[in-house]
């Protein structure tokens, strides 16, 4: 299945956030989640990253689809053990957005409660999840050793985006 590799140009820029960065405590970051969630009412909340997917069940944030990799900073960690009505098993390689896998993220945010486990790494997906959420969707994920990102999706937004992946090469 084709896949879209990263260049280093582009890795260099993603290494800025996506969205508003929130610095503080996981307890801290998830209540100000919360509070963004009672606040913009989003159709759909996707959370990328073992770390913040962890963090957001732990809260009671409402999540709709968790993407997680079981790995924390690159090292493999303990499955996290997460629940859902659908789990869905992709492969997605470091550096990559494997295109089978961003199909079954589409599927997972059409549908809610939904759990994909990504043999590779999620970072990646976090584009996609972007592209293939409805307007007003809050898509979470972690900025190592920074805090977390809430990216707002509107069609600005999925236009950034898609210029970024656009840029990817096709493999």
């Amino acid at each position: 299945m084709p896949r879209l590799k990263l260049t280093n140009e582009l890795r260099a820029g993603l290494k800025l956030p996506l969205g508003k960065l929130l610095k503080g405590t996981p307890d801290q970051n998830m209540r100000r989640v919360l509070e963004a969630i009672e606040r913009e009412k989003p159709k759909r909340v996707v959370c990328v990253g073992d770390v913040v997917s962890r963090n957001a069940i732990k809260a009671g944030v409402p999540v709709d689809v968790r993407v997680i990799d079981n790995r924390i900073m690159r090292k493999n960690t303990e499955p996290t053990k997460l629940e859902a009505k659908r789990i869905l098993y992709v492969k997605n390689p470091p550096g990559m957005l494997d295109l089978t896998a961003w199909q079954a993220l589409r599927e997972a945010i059409e549908r809610g409660d939904s759990l994909m486990i990504v043999e590779g790494e999620e970072d990646l997906l976090t584009l996609a999840a972007i592209v293939e959420a409805p307007v007003t969707s809050i898509v979470i994920y972690g900025q190592p050793e920074e805090g977390i990102v809430i990216v707002k999706v509107d069609e600005k937004k999925k236009r950034q985006i898609n210029a970024i992946i656009n840029a990817m090469v096709r493999e």
